[in-house]
């Protein structure tokens, strides 16, 4: 019989976690395992203090790292080695299961054998504004769809959409591609999607596996957001380079003002504006990341963390150790 694990990267988790993994006890496929992979101890012992959290959810396996040794891709790789099952779900601490199905309905198209990755329908929660009730809907839409190499022409940049907020994987053919990347800012979904791709797999969309996942985010967190996703695109032109994001963006906005327009929420149009500006300027910062100084860099990103785990590495590789000190290559010989 398959088997299947969760494995969800936390950080600072809430109640709310707790919901989480409430409803993964009740799914009609139950996962042999929940892989907790978590930053920094405290928080997570804070959320758990004085409960029975070993009793009551003993399928869970919790390991912890600190906040320096976490990686997008990394880390989530590390999940998928601790789980020996045949599928693993991956999953975000704010991504709500919709019903007891999600994990029967998102497994379905990887057991038949039609694509390599599946992800998740996004619906908004309670309280959600309406440009991101709006977003939601215009990046997961009702119908399912299965995509691949040969969609490009039709499906540009979405080709290679995916999500890690909630999405399952064949282990097998995970591991023969190698896994995620092992260092990125953002993006290891889409870049391990556009992988399958390339090698001949499909990526299946579910519509009717559903988690309620959604952020009102400020323009400032809009801004830092996207210029880690510019940036990821920059680092991975083997994925993006062929593709204009932004005319997605444009599309995406154009279609958000004619949504607010016409339900009633005209007064949230310069909001959307303001928003998309935000978006578009973090974008293009990061896009063109290079040319920054790491003040700025440091400045507009969303993980600061990153950029000190890089420069780390790149000082360590400058090290010359037949001379017990580092060496510095631009005053090599002075």
């Amino acid at each position: 019989m398959d088997t299947v694990d969760v494995i969800i990267p936390t950080y600072k988790p809430g109640k709310e976690f707790l919901e989480i993994l409430d409803m993964l006890k009740k799914q009609t496929v139950r996962p042999s395992h929940i892989i907790i992979l978590n930053t920094e101890e405290k928080y997570f012992d804070r959320l758990v203090y004085g409960s029975d959290f070993s009793k009551k959810y003993g399928s869970c396996k919790v390991y912890h790292h600190s906040k320096k040794e976490f990686d997008h891709g990394a880390t989530r790789n590390r999940g998928a080695k601790l789980s020996d099952a045949d599928y693993f779900v991956m999953m975000t601490q704010d991504a709500v299961p919709g019903d007891e199905m999600l994990i029967e309905r998102l497994l379905a198209p990887l057991k038949e054998k039609k694509a390599a990755v599946s992800y998740a329908r996004q619906l908004p929660k309670e309280g959600c504004n309406p440009v991101e009730r709006f977003t939601r809907s215009f990046n997961y839409p009702e119908d399912s769809c299965i995509k691949g190499e040969k969609d490009k022409e039709r499906l540009g940049i979405k080709t290679y959409f995916c999500s890690d907020v909630c999405a399952a994987y064949d282990k097998e053919i995970f591991v023969s591609l190698g896994g995620f990347i092992k260092r990125t800012l953002f993006n290891e979904d889409m870049i391990y999607a556009a992988k399958a791709a390339k090698a001949g797999y499909k990526i299946a969309y579910c519509g009717d596996a559903k988690v309620y996942h959604s952020h009102n985010y400020s323009a400032k967190e809009q801004f830092h957001r996207n210029f880690d996703l510019g940036v990821s695109q920059a680092d991975h032109p083997e994925v993006f380079s062929e593709f204009a994001s932004e005319g997605e963006g444009v599309r995406m906005v154009k279609e958000t003002a004619a949504y607010l327009w016409n339900n009633g929420y005209k007064r949230m149009i310069p909001r959307l504006f303001i928003l998309s500006a935000s978006k578009w300027l973090g974008y293009r910062l990061g896009k063109g990341y290079r040319r920054l100084p790491d003040k700025l860099v440091q400045k507009f990103t969303s993980d600061p963390s990153y950029w000190k785990r890089k420069a780390l590495k790149r000082a360590v590789e400058h090290i010359d150790g037949s001379k017990g000190y580092g060496k510095n290559p631009d005053k090599e010989g002075v």
